[in-house]
């Protein structure tokens, strides 16, 4: 298949790309190694969600760049604040997969008319999903303040830049949503079936938690056009099995959680340098950091849970593209 052969080789040159990685690193690090040192390695995984904040408006202006993040922000520490109440309330499976899906669609929403970049609910939701799976290592409004202080701490390194060189653009805007309103509305319909049916897919296959098909589900939906929305789905599962390979080649040694630790944070760079050069080969460093902060949180058998994702990803993937192959854009009125 040329197209899907061309979709994994293709590696796109951008500008920035390294600094907005090393920006990245510290939002992640500095919070990651800060919880390290006062003995809680297993609540690095809100400071993660919170710190992914740092995502957000990379190529825009300082006072641009705040904006953009704050809006990030509010979704990211949202969707991680609602996972956190899930999984102190013990919410059952069924419930879980409803509000995620829900939510898919309500950030859908908020994601198109504020144009974040990356597009879509995609991190709010891993996020919402991720923490509810997690069981509660302490008050719920703890791992909320680490969550919403990691924030705060990537939106000051973004605007960090401004130090060196005072550089200020008084008339520069963002550009808000350009799309139909019909169009974001049957874009958040998108979300809302895709991330639903991956969830119920995963729950009646018995995979275990579904967070992970539902979060693959929205991938494919971030891109403007239907072949790229093929083609994110390709990455998404090529990305993510080689990143589950990864991942059983770093727990092959047992590494201790200091071992752990260090490892997540150093694969922040290579995930955010190619996150928009290549989502593929950015997936292949986002999934072991994934997993093993979630290892951190709570440990289990990385021989069960490793296949598991691998599967819950193609169950997702395939869900998006489906939805997407369903559901087109709405058709232009021809001017007269």
């Amino acid at each position: 298949m040329p197209f899907a052969h061309r979709a994994l080789l293709t590696l796109v040159p951008t500008a920035g790309d390294r600094r907005a990685a090393i920006r990245l690193t510290i939002s992640v690090g500095v919070p990651a190694l800060a919880l390290l040192l006062a003995g809680w390695p297993n609540l690095i995984i809100y400071a993660a969600f919170g710190a992914f904040t740092g995502m957000y408006g990379r190529d825009e202006p300082h006072q641009l760049r705040v904006i953009h993040q704050t809006q990030a922000a509010a979704m990211l520490v949202g969707g991680a604040t609602m996972g956190i109440g899930l999984a102190a309330l013990a919410v059952r499976p069924w419930e879980l997969i409803a509000t995620e899906a829900v939510l898919a669609a309500a950030g859908s929403v908020i994601a198109d008319r504020n144009r974040l970049k990356p597009a879509g609910p995609f991190f709010a939701i891993f996020a919402l999903g991720a923490c509810a799976s997690v069981p509660p290592a302490g008050p719920w409004w703890c791992a909320v303040l680490i969550c919403l202080g990691s924030a705060g701490f990537a939106i000051l390194v973004g605007f960090a830049g401004w130090l060196a060189d005072r550089s200020w653009q008084p008339r520069a805007t963002r550009a808000l949503q350009s799309a139909s309103s019909r169009g974001v509305r049957i874009h958040a319909l998108r979300y809302l079936l895709a991330v639903g049916a991956a969830g119920c897919l995963g729950q009646l296959m018995g995979i275990g938690h579904p967070y992970w098909a539902m979060a693959a589900a929205a991938v494919p939906l971030a891109a403007e056009t239907l072949r790229g929305r093929i083609g994110r789905g390709i990455h998404r599962v090529v990305g993510t099995l080689a990143g589950v390979g990864v991942t059983a080649l770093i727990l092959l040694p047992h590494p201790s959680p200091v071992a752990v630790v260090l490892i997540v944070i150093a694969l922040q760079f290579p995930t955010e340098l190619f996150m928009t050069r290549h989502y593929g080969l950015a997936l292949s460093f986002f999934t072991p950091m994934i997993l093993l902060m979630t290892l951190l949180a709570n440990p289990a058998s990385s021989a069960s849970l490793i296949p598991d994702r691998a599967l819950e990803t193609f169950i997702g993937a395939v869900a998006g593209v489906a939805v997407a192959l369903c559901i087109r854009e709405p058709r232009q009125p021809r001017v007269p």
